[in-house]
């Protein structure tokens, strides 16, 4: 009798050298595939990059020397100095690797032009020229051999790409030989391979088969299936195994069944008496269990489906839980009133496994947080900041200009003790004016409620851009506005989505150093869109990130004079006022991205 093994072995023993015999044939062709497409690189690599360096030294060397007629000698000196070596050592490499005909030519006459152009940096670079002379010297002289230059050295990489493409399309060939030929190795091993197929169908497959139809069964819940024992080989000792477990299998169901509901009935009861309002709901969205508080002041009760309670708030974080398998908490508080009172609850939806191996969810936990008494402090928190700022707001500007007449020695003369304290004064009074502004702001921004109109997504971008490009160039930084083409109208109080990207904005200009980028972009994202400002700054810590968007928190270490800790505050709060989200991505040293979005125009976006 031949047991599995020996047919397993006859069977896959004839797979695999087929598999081998094709794969040897296939390195083989992929091995001249390879060597085409490295003949590519040889040619024509070293003198694409030559050039491309040749053109990035030669407009370095001409930044340098703008520098220089813009009175910043040194830096541009360098610069020139720097980028001179780098285009001989990027001419070199190009002079030594010529393939194509007429590339010699094009290296000479750049070896020439340079040349000239070389001897005629000398005089910008001393200072025995007046700034006239060199600004007269650049643009008759300089300039044109600039562009000489750099017009061959494009000429140059024309030349290389398109030999390249040229050497391409040969490979492509190459390729389709190749492709033939592999496909016609694989139909042989196809055919020899389906010869094998029915032997290891025939001896193995078949009675496997019949083994798989009854473990179906058994998964289907029918225990009570009995296997035939057709054979004395591995397959038969398998079956008579198998109907061993099923045995078992019937024994430990009804012993579990038992236990189940002995457990379901106690977590019922234990449920009910607790305090908070908690529900428990299956995964088709039938509500399984309920808390009396749940019952009692929600209506949430056993049997009924979360989609028809009319609370889509927990009907929409039930579904995300379902998607996402973690826990979703609301963004926000619900109101809700109990007995003629208010409250507010903060509703969390928790998946529940099936256990600490299998991370399936079964169920989720639905609980209502009741925060009422946390809402009324930070209720209570605005109002104070908001009353305190105003009542201030009057007075402080008595003593801001009294400071300031005095400073101007309108009533008297100072010392210079006196106009140090003075000036220490208008520095703290001013610091004090501009939190008082801010926390007015934020008092503003929660009163304005029904403001927004409709407007283009591209055009609240464009207004930032407008208004900042020109600073950003007073700093030395690009100002880049990325607009996605078919963005849809949002609904934005036009004034308060400036103000956020002022704020966003000057951030960013007063955290990155000058040579880097600012990058305003917008895309949709669902009924939203998203905008974003970008910069290549310094980047936030990991451990402030969480409380960025907090009121008077300022990340330690920056200077007193940066800001009052209200400006992303402000901004969350006009933000969450249009209905919108605030967040932030940073690393150190990596820059910072600042998102927030603003609902879609629906009648208008379809």
């Amino acid at each position: 009798m031949i047991g599995i093994r020996q047919k397993l072995m006859l069977g896959f023993g004839g797979l695999l050298l087929i598999i081998l015999l094709s794969g040897a044939f296939t390195l083989f062709n992929i091995g001249r595939l390879g060597g085409a497409v490295d003949t590519i690189l040889k040619e024509n690599y070293r003198s694409v990059t030559a050039s491309q360096q040749m053109k990035e030294s030669l407009e370095r060397i001409d930044s340098g020397l703008l520098f220089i007629l813009t009175g910043n000698g040194k830096e541009g000196g360098k610069l020139v100095e720097e980028h001179v070596e780098k285009f001989l050592v990027a001419l070199k490499t190009e002079q030594g690797n010529i393939t194509i005909a007429g590339e010699k030519e094009a290296a000479d006459s750049i070896e020439r032009l340079f040349a000239e152009y070389n001897s005629g940096l000398r005089p910008m670079l001393d200072d025995g020229m007046t700034d006239d002379g060199k600004r007269a010297f650049y643009y008759k002289n300089l300039y044109p051999l600039f562009y000489e230059i750099k017009n061959n050295a494009q000429k140059i990489l024309d030349m290389n790409q398109a030999h390249m493409v040229q050497a391409g399309r040969d490979a492509s060939e190459l390729s389709a030989t190749v492709f033939d030929r592999t496909a016609a190795a694989i139909i042989a091993s196809v055919i020899i391979a389906a010869m094998f197929s029915f032997l290891t169908h025939k001896w193995i497959l078949n009675p496997i088969r019949r083994l798989t139809e009854s473990a179906r069964h058994i998964k289907d819940g029918n225990l009570n299936l009995v296997l035939e024992v057709g054979s004395k080989d591995e397959i038969g000792q398998l079956s008579k195994s198998f109907n061993e477990m099923a045995h078992a299998l019937r024994t430990a169901k009804k012993h579990d069944m038992a236990k189940l509901a002995t457990a379901e009935r106690s977590a019922s009861d234990m449920l009910k008496a607790l305090p908070e309002a908690i529900a428990v709901i299956s995964t088709d969205g039938t509500i399984k269990s309920a808390s009396e508080t749940a019952e009692k002041n929600f209506g949430i009760k056993p049997g009924e489906d979360i989609g028809n309670l009319g609370i889509g708030w927990a009907e929409k974080l039930f579904e995300k839980c379902l998607i996402e398998h973690k826990q979703q908490t609301y963004d926000g508080y619900i109101q809700h009133f109990i007995g003629g009172n208010e409250y507010f609850f903060q509703p969390t939806v928790i998946p529940i496994p099936l256990g600490r191996a299998d991370r399936k969810m079964t169920s989720a936990a639905l609980i209502l947080k009741d925060v009422t008494q946390v809402n009324e402090q930070q209720e209570l928190k605005k109002s104070v900041a908001a009353t305190v700022s105003h009542q201030l707001k009057t007075p402080l500007t008595s003593v801001r200009m009294a400071v300031h007449l005095l400073l101007e020695e309108r009533v008297g003369g100072l010392n210079e003790k006196q106009t140090e304290l003075l000036l220490e004064a208008r520095d703290g009074s001013d610091r004090l004016s501009s939190i008082i502004d801010s926390l007015i702001a934020i008092d503003a921004a929660e009163g304005k409620k029904n403001s927004a109109a409709v407007y283009s997504a591209g055009l609240l971008m464009a207004d930032a851009k407008d208004v900042f490009e020109a600073d950003a160039l007073d700093r030395g930084l690009r100002l880049i506005c990325r607009e996605s083409s078919g963005l849809p109208e949002v609904l934005a109080d036009r004034e308060a989505i400036a103000h956020v990207f002022s704020n966003l904005i000057n951030n960013a200009f007063r955290f990155t150093a000058a040579g880097g980028e600012i990058i305003l972009d917008a895309a949709v994202n669902g009924d939203f869109v998203t905008f974003s400002v970008t910069d290549t700054g310094r980047g936030i810590p990991q451990e402030h990130l969480e409380h960025i968007f907090d009121r008077f928190y300022r990340v330690p270490g920056q200077e007193g004079s940066t800001g009052t800790g209200l400006g992303l505050a402000i901004v969350k709060e006009i933000v969450q006022t249009h209905g919108g989200q605030v967040s932030v991505l940073s690393r150190e040293s990596s820059g910072s991205e600042f998102r927030f979005s603003l609902p879609v125009h629906k009648e208008e976006y379809k």
